[in-house]
């Protein structure tokens, strides 16, 4: 990081409530005239101009731009936009068997990724693994890199973001691992570690499908089943770190033990390994979920009932979400949206059946995400740490 990333990071850690308001609004919604950040805001037009001044100087804002290039409906008055590269952020998502990584600039635009494989889950091997996606990305950022400024990692499970400890991480196998420390000790940067649905949400509150909306839920389905909350315009982080975890509702059979080590959680029917694991079952050996798919779409009928349950137990879980908080959206994604055929009806019935009185308005909305997609989330979130 050099001295004017240094000045620009200081400046927004240092910001006032009104400069921070003004900056996330420019930042989400560039180019944007000043009188709409006074609107959305609810700032006087003084107080946003006074916001804006030091931003610009620093070079985090662009005053100077064309009215009739930005875009923007009638004639905007002062349009302003967001300098996207004067900082850059890594976002990196870890996965059971993968590291994915994203260099991205301000509006988390993905300038260059990179993968890599995991071999083993021990903590100090993810560290090092981690610690180097970030060298080759830091070395596809070219005349970027001195603009580093923050570097995101999601992780599946209990994570406190404060301390950036893994308390619990069952598709690691992790507990208390202090990954926030250790990263920064080897990477000389600011680190955020935040659980890797939570961070997907901040990413689709700021640049997403979330964007002007006031509350809104993302649920993941896959490998587990997991829920970020975007409410009255914040991320829910919990008092603890959790918040949202639906995937482990007790809403199924005691009989089911689930990866936790729970019973009757919603992952221990709709998880990706235990629909695997039903499958299996029913037929008397082995398959993988590729296979399930193929069979559950050809119509047999062990493969179809286990998909079917699946879509059951996970459209009471989004009922029993959308009854408790009432967001006006919930967000459908994750990697197993792309069977989200095979689910479908049995969860919107399910759904139905159980969602309380007017709380039924709320939209479900599909959007499949890529493992990229995840680890810019990281990234929004280690952006967000710098303004907020």
């Amino acid at each position: 990081m050099n001295d004017e990333t240094r000045t620009r990071t200081a400046l927004l850690g240092s910001s006032s409530d009104a400069a921070t308001r003004v900056f996330t609004t420019i930042l989400t919604r560039s180019p944007i005239s000043r009188i709409d950040v006074a609107r959305l805001t609810g700032l006087s037009q003084a107080a946003v101009t006074k916001a804006v001044t030091p931003l610009v100087a620093a070079g985090l804002l662009n005053d100077s731009l064309d009215p009739t290039l930005t875009g923007l409906p009638g004639r905007p008055v002062s349009p302003v936009a967001v300098v996207p590269d004067a900082v850059v952020a890594l976002g990196v998502k870890v996965n059971a068997d993968e590291i994915i990584g994203v260099a991205t600039d301000l509006t988390t635009r993905i300038i260059t990724s990179d993968r890599l494989r995991l071999t083993s889950h021990d903590p100090a091997a993810v560290i090092d693994a981690i610690v180097e996606i970030c060298g080759r990305l830091r070395s596809g950022l070219g005349g970027l890199r001195s603009r580093l400024a923050c570097i995101g990692v999601a992780v599946s499970g209990d994570v406190d973001m404060e301390s950036g400890v893994v308390r619990d991480s069952a598709l690691m196998d992790w507990r208390g691992v202090e990954l926030g420390d250790a990263l920064a000790e080897r990477l000389g940067q600011r680190i955020v570690v935040e659980n890797d649905v939570r961070a997907l949400t901040i990413g689709e509150h700021w640049f997403g499908v979330g964007l002007g909306t006031s509350s809104f839920a993302i649920v993941t389905i896959g490998r587990g089943i997991g829920s970020g909350l975007h409410l009255n315009g914040e991320v829910v982080e919990g008092a603890y770190g959790v918040a949202g975890e639906i995937g482990h509702l007790p809403l199924t059979s005691p009989d089911r033990i689930c990866a936790c080590g729970r019973r009757g959680c919603v992952e221990a029917v709709a998880a990706t390994a235990a629909i695997v694991a039903t499958v299996s079952a029913g037929l008397g050996r082995e398959v993988s979920i590729e296979e399930a798919v193929e069979l559950a779409r050809d119509g047999d009928p062990v493969a179809a009932q286990a998909f079917a349950e699946a879509g059951t137990v996970i459209g009471a879980a989004i009922a029993s979400l959308v009854n408790m908080v009432g967001p006006e959206l919930v967000i459908i994604g994750g990697e197993g949206v792309v069977n989200f055929d095979l689910i479908e009806e049995p969860l919107r019935r399910s759904y139905a059946e159980h969602v309380f009185a007017s709380a039924d308005r709320c939209r479900i909305v599909v959007r499949p995400h890529t493992f990229e997609d995840w680890a810019r989330g990281a990234a929004a979130t280690a952006i967000r740490s710098l303004v907020v």
